[in-house]
């Protein structure tokens, strides 16, 4: 049985460029270009022939300067008006090529962020994946940056990048055919050499920045964290008078952060020097290019009108050879930030993948795999039955001790079951179980109802309310478009607030469908959260409420309503609860004694227990 357990300590590969750099890169291009006709394809094969086009205008203005030293040493007045007009008629191409190659970055830059980050939303909201990422993993930090900042800044880079990389293939073939003609092979000899050398040095140079970034973009998820985890519980740090404390501890996260931004620019120094050094030296290098066949005498024969003419035509051929080479050792900085982000997110994705294999690999519920999509889809069993529970035994992920042992029951149709039990015996444990967020130990657990409307709801312990409208509160987690609009389905949620004492809420929000500019969890008190789910859980009407104390912020009268409006409108009840009040409304009581022993009880018959477990006794 595969076990989800939280990973702590667990040593990583640190990432390079290597071999596993280019599998994770080659994945996510698949996903940016899932098929040839897609439109990040279209955009790419645009971006393509804009470039090449732009490369032929950038040649005709380049040699302008060697026409513009023949006709002007000829004093050819004609010559020089025609070139002049040609001048403007290429300048005024090229800056609008450039400006079409710079507007097709920047939307592929949207296009590749859509993509992206819709494909991490598939794998991050399947199933439990979600779930199983944020609570049961350590092995992967800050999920929700990595697909909301990392996946950003990846296809930023990629985006600055793409128009120079696809056309450099291009442009370096048709300059070193030029380079070849003006110089011979010592040219293009000369230049590729001074390029392998310096790709070697910028490789070992980047090697360590890497996994720097790495490193820096955990830390900066750590500092964003700590300062959400402080806005979301302000108000419970203020009633501790905790600024103190958790200005040391923010401030500490903010010193570790900055150390190892200061380590990453340290390392940073060494590439900036090897890529500025490469750069000037490729000036150099290409006026001694020029200068060898000069110097040997093949254009000895040449006046020195044409003798300059062809000084500049050879001058910008080298130079812009070396330049589309210099251009790759410069992105060599933005190709540590491409491969430090792409090492995050591909990670990122293999090990949703991994989860994801492992929960459709086995299913509690019924042994085999199960369709995440269709969560409100029903299981089959009997009806008048919501879970099978045989010899099971359960366990925290972060524990090897065994909360309940060798547990057998079955929830049935009208049967209202109460669990009860000191903190830390493992009552929420056990509806996590039942609603397979954790995965037995032992034994056998089945679901035989759906989840939604006409299955099983669960009401957890924290009340948890969604972005939006009051309707949207209410009717979660349908979908928007799931319920009938118009005039019914609004009564049922106006009579379903008043039943859960919350009608109110319609005249502070402005109506059912008015959009609120306020945090729900700061603007209601925990007594009218608890409510407001009531008034959901109404609005669903479930076959099953399984509520986890989920009037611990109420009063016994407030909770005694709920109660019976939950009896009334036909739902079983299983209820983790301490207060005894709620022992009427149900009919079975399940005892979590601790050390794995439980005991099985009717209230209304208490004479006898159903089934007993107490190894002590």
């Amino acid at each position: 049985m595969p076990r989800l357990e939280k990973i702590k300590g667990k040593g990583t590969k640190r990432p390079r460029l290597d071999w596993k750099f280019v599998q994770r890169f080659c994945s996510i291009q698949k996903v940016l270009f899932p098929s040839w006709t897609s439109p990040n394809v279209i955009m790419f094969g645009t971006l393509l022939g804009i470039t090449l086009t732009e490369q032929l205008i950038i040649y005709q203005v380049g040699v302008l300067p060697s026409h513009f030293y023949y006709v002007l040493a000829d004093k050819d007045y004609s010559g020089f008006k025609n070139l002049v007009g040609m001048a403007m008629v290429l300048i005024i191409l090229n800056s609008t090529l450039k400006s079409l190659d710079q507007y097709i970055c920047n939307q592929m830059y949207v296009s590749w962020r859509k993509t992206l980050t819709e494909s991490l939303h598939t794998a991050y909201f399947k199933g439990r994946v979600y779930y199983t990422l944020n609570v049961l993993r350590e092995d992967i930090d800050n999920p929700d940056q990595r697909i909301s900042q990392d996946a950003e800044r990846l296809c930023k880079q990629m985006s600055t990048m793409a128009s120079r990389l696809i056309v450099s293939p291009f442009t370096l073939t048709y300059y070193t055919y030029h380079c070849f003609n003006s110089t011979g092979w010592i040219g293009p000899v000369s230049i590729f050499g001074y390029f392998v050398i310096g790709t070697i040095a910028n490789k070992i140079l980047m090697g360590p920045i890497v996994s720097t970034l790495f490193e820096q973009e955990k830390l900066e998820g750590d500092f964003r964290f700590k300062h959400m985890q402080i806005r979301v519980n302000a108000e419970s740090a203020a009633f501790y008078r905790a600024g103190k404390v958790e200005h040391m501890r923010t401030n500490r996260r903010l010193q570790a952060l900055l150390q190892t931004q200061k380590s990453l620019i340290n390392k940073e120094l060494w590439l900036y020097i090897g890529v500025n050094t490469f750069d000037y030296l490729g000036g150099f290098l290409s006026y001694i290019i020029i200068a060898i066949p000069i110097f040997t005498g093949i254009y000895d024969g040449l006046t020195p009108g044409e003798l300059s003419a062809l000084i500049s035509k050879n001058a910008f051929v080298c130079i812009y050879l070396i330049n589309g080479f210099t251009q790759l050792i410069d992105l060599s900085t933005t190709l540590s930030d491409v491969a430090g982000y792409t090492h995050r997110i591909g990670e990122l994705r293999e090990v949703m993948d991994d989860i994801l294999r492992e929960q459709c690999d086995y299913d509690p519920a019924s042994g085999e795999s199960y369709d995440f999509d269709s969560d409100f889809d029903v299981h089959a069993g009997p009806l008048d039955t919501a879970f099978i529970v045989d010899h099971l035994s359960y366990k925290s992920p972060y524990s090897d001790q065994l909360l309940v042992e060798d547990l057998s029951l079955k929830i049935k149709q009208g049967t209202h079951l109460l669990v009860v039990g000191n903190t830390g015996t493992g009552k929420t444990s056990l509806l996590r179980v039942l609603n397979r967020l954790w995965e037995a130990h032992s034994g056998f657990v089945q679901m035989t109802t759906c989840f939604g409307p006409r299955g099983t709801l669960f009401l957890p312990q924290k009340p948890y309310l969604t972005d939006g409208t009051l309707r949207e509160q209410v009717i979660y987690p349908l979908k928007d478009i799931y319920p009938a609009s118009g005039s019914v389905d609004d009564d049922r949620i106006i009579q379903f607030l008043e039943l859960a004492g919350v009608s109110s809420l319609l005249k502070r929000t402005g109506g059912l469908d008015e959009v609120v500019d306020w945090n729900w969890y700061d603007v209601l008190s925990p007594g009218e959260m608890q409510r407001l789910c009531f008034a959901r859980l109404f609005y669903l009407q479930p076959k099953y409420a399984v509520l986890d104390e989920a009037t611990s912020a109420l009063t016994e009268g407030a909770e005694a309503q709920l109660y019976r409006t939950c009896k009334q409108l036909g739902m079983t009840l299983i209820s983790l609860g301490h207060r005894s009040s709620i022992e009427k409304y149900h009919d079975v009581q399940l005892k979590l004694c601790g050390g794995g022993r439980w005991e099985l009880t009717k209230i209304r018959a208490s004479s006898g227990s159903l089934n007993h477990r107490d190894e002590d006794m």
